[in-house]
């Protein structure tokens, strides 16, 4: 069962079309483009989160995602999904997830206690797109 933020809700509202076929090339510079919408624009977070980037997710996937995770520069350099513990431990998969490239260069996974936007305890799974990506997020 995935429950939603009443501003990602709201915020959902506003984007229009079909679910954003994946087009990698479309996907490597900030702003990734409808149905994505920025999260900081949403939600009450800083625009770029150390460790995490400039986020875009479709409102749609929460509590998931994918998040397309953005440095300063505006270069694709992560995907992010929260996966809540409580849902996995009673049973809910998160299947097909997308992803912003398929180039991974290292996976880090770990507890996050929750935050706006996804306030149940979970997991945050972060696909690094290159070497370098972790470093450009940190600051």
């Amino acid at each position: 069962m995935k429950i939603l933020s009443p501003l990602f809700v709201a915020a959902s509202l506003f984007v229009a079309g079909p679910a954003f076929a994946h087009d990698e090339d479309a996907l490597k510079s900030a702003p990734p483009g409808a149905p994505y919408i920025q999260v900081s624009d949403a939600l009450p977070l800083p625009e770029f989160i150390p460790g995490l980037g400039t986020l875009f997710v479709v409102p749609e996937n929460l509590p998931a995602g994918p998040f397309l995770a953005y440095d300063h520069d505006g270069k694709l350099s992560a995907t992010v999904y929260m996966t809540p513990l409580e849902d996995l431990q009673n049973g809910s998969a998160y299947d097909d997830l997308g992803i912003g490239s398929h180039t991974v260069s290292s996976v880090d996974i770990y507890y996050n206690a929750g935050h706006p936007g996804v306030e149940k305890p979970h997991a945050h799974i972060v696909l690094f797109h290159d070497a370098g990506a972790k470093e450009r997020l940190a600051k």
